[in-house]
């Protein structure tokens, strides 16, 4: 999800290398949202709303869970991005997704979702839990609220490789994710985020992805997140595009790999989610 005025900067920028970049994200953490929102009870003929939207990979996830008789709202403050979205909705033939732009928390939206659902958003907005406290008011009694968020964090991101490059790649994303005004360690601080929000506790699972067979999509994921954030490691003083020498990271994360004959672990990711209470019950 963009950034609104009053929000964080989004780190990731807007490009068309930022939008590429979501679309092989989600090819990296797709099976873990399907997951989570199959945990969470998305089924048939049920009414979503898809906070901070993107390219449009968790709407379409969702979609498929619901059928044709559900509806899937998208939204996200990016009106660019979402045209990407549209038409990825439009050729996958999902007639029942659509995508507005603007600011959920402001929008004129209905309040009758069965379910309030992101993934990678809650870290950008200035006040997470006012964020879902706000949107929940959005769900039926008995609604759904599931996130997904990645965590940023030194003393709990796992490190199965320790090298020079693994380590620099990671404090440059920590200062920058600082910098920007993010909350990098949102993902481990989602359980007291439901909690504050007024919402019932949620159940939670921790995961992180990794790899380091030749031809594993993470190398270029994280040289793809490096290039989002190279503007603002610029602007920040933090590093140069020289430094950063983008097209050899694969390469060099690779070259580590066979070195210390260890595996590369992706940031740890947190899955949450609840149920409102029912009327009565």
């Amino acid at each position: 999800m963009s950034n609104g005025h009053e929000d964080t900067t989004y780190t990731m920028g807007r490009t068309q290398a930022e939008t590429e970049r979501l679309i092989r994200q989600s090819r990296l953490y797709s099976g873990l949202t399907r997951r989570m929102l199959t945990e969470a009870g998305l089924t048939n003929g049920m009414k979503v709303l898809d906070l901070g939207s993107g390219a449009g990979d968790v709407a379409m996830a969702a979609a498929e869970l619901v059928g044709p008789k559900g509806r899937v709202v998208g939204v996200d403050v990016n009106a660019e991005i979402l045209e990407t979205a549209r038409t990825r909705v439009a050729q996958a033939g999902l007639e029942h997704v659509e995508f507005v732009a603007g600011d959920a928390r402001k929008l004129d939206l209905d309040s009758d979702f069965d379910a309030l659902i992101g993934r990678f958003v809650l870290m950008y907005l200035p006040d997470p839990a006012e964020a879902l406290r706000q949107l929940s008011t959005r769900l039926r009694p008995g609604g759904i609220v599931a996130f997904h968020e990645i965590g940023f964090n030194p003393n709990r991101l796992p490190h199965a490789i320790d090298t020079p490059l693994a380590h620099q790649l990671v404090n440059w994303t920590m200062e920058v994710f600082k910098r920007s005004g993010a909350h990098a360690d949102l993902a481990f601080r989602l359980y007291g985020t439901y909690v504050d929000a007024g919402l019932p506790e949620p159940r939670l699972e921790y995961t992180a992805l990794g790899g380091g067979e030749p031809g594993w999509a993470g190398y270029q994921y994280i040289a793809d997140s490096v290039q989002s954030v190279l503007p603002l490691l610029e602007h920040f003083g933090i590093a140069t595009a020289e430094e950063a020498d983008l097209a050899t990271i694969p390469k060099r994360l690779r070259a580590d790999v066979d070195a210390t004959k260890s595996p590369i672990v992706l940031p740890m990711t947190v899955m949450a989610w609840t149920r409102l209470p029912v009327d009565g019950g």
